[in-house]
């Protein structure tokens, strides 16, 4: 970790510690550190643990155990794209495939130098418009594989 993100995970840690008769949340925990740092790292699990007052398995089974949480950075935007029920009878998959091949991602990951990060999540709640692509937080629904281009021009 940078020095500055070290000073900025101290920080979120500090306000993260529980005060008796509260008691630790690690999922806020683990969602603070990121929104600070933009990601989990594995090597912060102890850290994590020791101000929670929990062993790292129990900081790890919960990192691990949520997709909306990343241990590694994500590139300069975030696109997800819904896998849920109506976007996946509407085409989704087909969406997920442009945009991995527009951004030459394969599977899930980030390319084109750091700049994109491609999920897939399984409900935006955008289900009336579907398929659903989320770009960081800016929702889009009703996407085609053709718009994928014109949809991440401004990103670039």
């Amino acid at each position: 970790m940078t020095t500055q993100h070290g000073q900025r995970f101290a920080e979120v840690l500090e306000t993260c510690r529980p005060v008796p008769p509260a008691r630790p949340n690690i999922l806020k925990s683990l969602l603070a550190v990121q929104s600070a740092l933009g990601h989990v790292p594995t090597s912060a699990i102890p850290q994590i643990a020791q101000v929670l007052g929990l062993t790292d398995a129990q900081v790890a089974g919960v990192l691990s155990y949520y997709s909306d949480l990343r241990t590694q950075s994500p590139g300069r935007h975030l696109i997800r794209v819904c896998m849920g029920e109506s976007c996946m009878a509407n085409h989704g998959a087909l969406v997920l495939r442009a945009i991995q091949e527009h951004v030459r991602v394969e599977g899930g990951g980030t390319k084109l130098e750091g700049r994109f990060t491609v999920e897939q999540m399984f409900c935006a709640g955008n289900c009336a418009v579907s398929p659903t692509v989320m770009i960081d937080e800016d929702l889009c629904g009703r996407v085609t594989p053709s718009d994928v281009p014109s949809l991440l021009e401004p990103y670039r």
